[in-house]
């Protein structure tokens, strides 16, 4: 099935996601959990880091690292495997600066995923 084309996003991958999942209802409700996902951890792991909380961090981070190969450009992909990773080892500041460095990039993941839901008529609740 194919969804109606979408604007080109810089790191939403409407294609892999649809390939990955198969059906549109099933891509779109998905989605719908990444925006939730996303709404809530971005600020989350950024509290979580300000506090030293690596392995807080870690766990939220791997999170968003299940969604990666499914919902994202593969330099984005490449970008949460890398902090996600850093999060297992590195000390608070390293991780701290790596996700302070990607979390603009989620940010704009997020408001992707929320154009097209929207451009797909789906509620954000």
């Amino acid at each position: 099935m194919t969804m109606s084309p979408s604007p080109a996003f810089a790191y939403l991958s409407v294609e892999r996601g649809m390939e990955f999942i198969g059906d549109e209802a099933g891509f779109l409700s998905l989605l719908k959990t990444l925006h939730k996902t996303l709404t809530t951890d971005i600020a989350l792991i950024s509290e979580l880091l300000r506090k030293d909380d690596v392995g807080g961090a870690n766990r939220l981070l791997h999170q968003v690292k299940g969604f990666a190969p499914v919902f994202c450009v593969d330099a984005l992909v490449e970008h949460v495997v890398k902090v996600e990773a850093l999060s297992k080892h590195g000390d608070a500041p390293e991780v701290r600066a790596a996700f302070a460095q990607m979390a603009p990039q989620l940010e704009q993941l997020r408001t992707e995923v929320a154009s097209h839901l929207a451009a797909h008529q789906q509620s954000l609740d």
